[in-house]
């Protein structure tokens, strides 16, 4: 609680809120909503609303579904004010009301991002309409500048170094964003690193020129990325 923060190298110490990845975030988040949130949408909400309803929360982040658009525009409207009564606000750039029905050719569903994945409605092998998921735009995109900022930084390291060490960041991409329906995000993303990382090792000495045809042999032959691996299934999940 009173560690601080380190920022442009200036050990601050600010008077409220948590540091942005800290591991008090999730605990303080799960001390203080599973009463603001979780106990007042299971013991008081469902007395006013006449649909069925759900909440899925997971630290700070959590949705919340309704069958009737009245009471998700209830709830919204009281949302805010029972926050404050405990000195927290709601995000303004991520609290919003998104009509996610099943698609019936009269109106196009919206989609919302949770968890780092983007959900959205689209049609099964069998031509079925189901709730499918593909990594969230922001958190590829993170992803990816962050491990172009690793390989600018190590791109002298000898060759099998990097090779190591990418695979083992790949693997744990995979590891988060593998779930069924996401194979093509996943793919986005091994092209990617491919380019990314072949970009940076052209720039380890201005007189040599790596082509990605030369590249591509190299990885095809030598240094291997990690395939594209589905790790969690949604079909085999436990209700």
């Amino acid at each position: 609680m009173k560690a601080g923060i380190l920022e442009d190298g200036v050990r601050l110490f600010p008077e409220s809120g948590s540091p942005q990845g800290g591991v008090i975030s999730p605990l303080l988040s799960n001390l203080y909503l599973h009463e603001v949130l979780d106990e007042w949408m299971v013991n008081v909400v469902p007395n006013y609303l006449k649909g069925r309803w759900f909440i899925v929360r997971f630290a700070d982040d959590y949705v919340l579904g309704f069958q009737r658009r009245d009471d998700a525009e209830k709830v919204l409207a009281v949302l805010p004010k029972r926050f404050s009564r405990f000195g927290l606000t709601l995000h303004p750039d991520k609290t919003r009301l998104v009509a996610f029905g099943r698609p019936n050719g009269l109106q196009r569903p919206g989609t919302f991002d949770f968890l780092g994945f983007t959900h959205y409605w689209g049609r099964s092998r069998k031509g079925h309409w189901v709730v499918k998921r593909k990594t969230a735009k922001d958190r590829l995109n993170r992803s990816l500048k962050q491990l172009s900022g690793w390989c600018r930084l190590h791109r002298h390291l000898p060759i099998r170094e990097q090779h190591a060490t990418l695979q083992r960041k790949m693997r744990g991409h995979y590891a988060y964003y593998g779930i069924t329906g996401n194979a093509r995000s996943l793919q986005q993303y091994r092209m990617q690193v491919a380019r990314i990382w072949c970009k940076w090792l052209n720039r380890r000495d201005r007189g040599y020129r790596l082509t990605w045809e030369r590249f591509s042999v190299l990885l095809r032959d030598h240094i291997p990325l990690p395939r594209v691996r589905i790790v969690h299934s949604i079909y085999g999940a436990k209700p």
